[in-house]
């Protein structure tokens, strides 16, 4: 179990990572290099190189995965946004779907488009695999993903939600991507990761076939360091770095007490070996948040402030670092990593069916949270699991037409 003393060290080393920051936003020459700016328009929109795949991307691409209105977007692609990210099963199909519709007849060279595949899980505890899939059935499921996008290939393209070195080298899948990039249908080839980060990181370099790797990566990690030290690592090693979850659930408390969303990207983007984020705005006003930072990544005092607020009147938020200390914890052997991200879905996203879907991921028929007296869970976050699972087991019962 996590002590009480380490809980207080993740608080501690949050702090240190923030103030950090402040240093870095007074040293902008940390960044030279990194940062290039078009002097032939109007706005001044920052962008880097994404690792030797050698796209120069804007430093705020779009995560779809929330968002359901082609406008936009359509708008997003006007205001300088150039990479669009989605996957084979966001809002089971009909992300990719939109995507299709909207870029059909626009230029092939004005976007960037990614999408994911999963494939098999390995259950480090057992040592086996789990949910089965075959090479053929993984190119079926992408070949699909590009028939509903209506395009002939996607400029990356990624083995999904990896979790350990196993997932990541799986000889098989690997094989079908490297055939699939071979005939065209896929530019680039790449690894995302929630959870075990660095050691999924650390599998994508070693295994020489990945152009790109999307992680994680917010100012509320209690991992932060592990997981800067291994970007840094894929970067010098050629790899293109995205990071995701960069808002960290969005709220402090449950639906109320906002993160401030410009200083969260901000953060993300101090570490010059981030090439690029894709924030998942589903809102014309949080576009125009985000594309401010496209512009200026600079923190000021009161951002660096808003970073610091919920450690300092004692609020947990609501991203989980699915570090998997409580794996070995639940007396049910609960999958409790992935009902927590279910849960950051739910309340922190409003995306009721991404959290269905994520929900039964963790393949459980009863929560069995009310055997329990006390919950056997020391969360090295401070949430209270017990509670939270209790909420997002509801979810199970929602009749799908509800969510869509």
């Amino acid at each position: 179990m996590e002590s009480s003393h380490n809980k207080f060290d993740r608080r501690k080393f949050l702090r240190k990572g923030i103030a950090s920051v402040a240093t870095l936003t007074i040293a902008p020459s940390i960044l030279h290099g990194a940062i290039k700016s078009d002097e032939t328009k109007k706005s001044k929109i920052i962008t880097r190189k994404l690792g030797r795949t050698g796209l120069e991307l804007p430093v705020v691409s779009m995560g779809v995965m929330n968002a359901d209105n082609p406008n936009l977007v359509k708008a997003a692609l006007e205001k300088g946004i150039v990479h669009f990210d989605t996957a084979h099963g966001y809002q089971r199909g009909r992300n990719e779907e939109m995507l299709g519709k909207v870029f059909k007849d626009i230029d092939r060279d004005r976007f960037v488009i990614s999408t994911k595949v999963p494939a098999n899980k390995f259950n480090k505890k057992t040592g086996e695999w789990e949910k089965q899939i075959d090479a053929e059935g993984f190119i079926e499921k992408f070949e699909l993903s590009l028939k509903r996008l209506q395009m002939d290939y996607v400029d990356i393209f990624y083995l999904h939600k990896r979790g350990n070195k196993e997932e990541t080298l799986e000889k098989e899948i690997l094989e079908a991507m490297v055939k699939l990039k071979k005939e065209g249908k896929a530019r680039f080839l790449g690894v995302s990761t929630h959870r075990n980060q660095p050691e999924v990181i650390q599998a994508a370099i070693d295994a020489g076939i990945y152009d790109i790797v999307l992680t994680s990566y917010n100012f509320r990690q209690s991992n932060y360091k592990e997981v800067s030290d291994a970007i840094e690592k894929a970067a010098k090693a050629g790899l293109g770095v995205v990071a995701m979850k960069t808002q960290a659930g969005v709220f402090w408390e449950e639906k109320k007490n906002k993160i401030n969303m410009k200083a969260a990207l901000k953060w993300t983007l101090q570490n010059p070996n981030v090439h690029t984020t894709i924030p998942g705005f589903s809102t014309f006003d949080q576009m125009n948040e985000d594309l401010e930072v496209m512009e200026d990544i600079v923190l000021t005092s009161q951002e660096i402030k808003d970073l610091k607020l919920g450690d300092e009147v004692g609020m947990t938020g609501l991203f989980c670092d699915q570090c998997g200390v409580c794996e070995n914890q639940c007396v049910h052997d609960l999958d409790v990593p992935t009902l927590m991200r279910s849960y950051m879905y739910a309340f922190g996203y409003n995306n009721l069916l991404q959290a269905k879907d994520t929900f039964n991921e963790a393949n459980i028929l009863e929560l069995a949270c009310d055997k329990c007296n006390v919950c056997a869970v020391d969360c090295v976050a401070g949430f209270d699991v017990k509670s939270r699972l209790t909420r997002i087991y509801d979810i199970k019962n929602v009749p799908d037409t509800f969510l869509v």
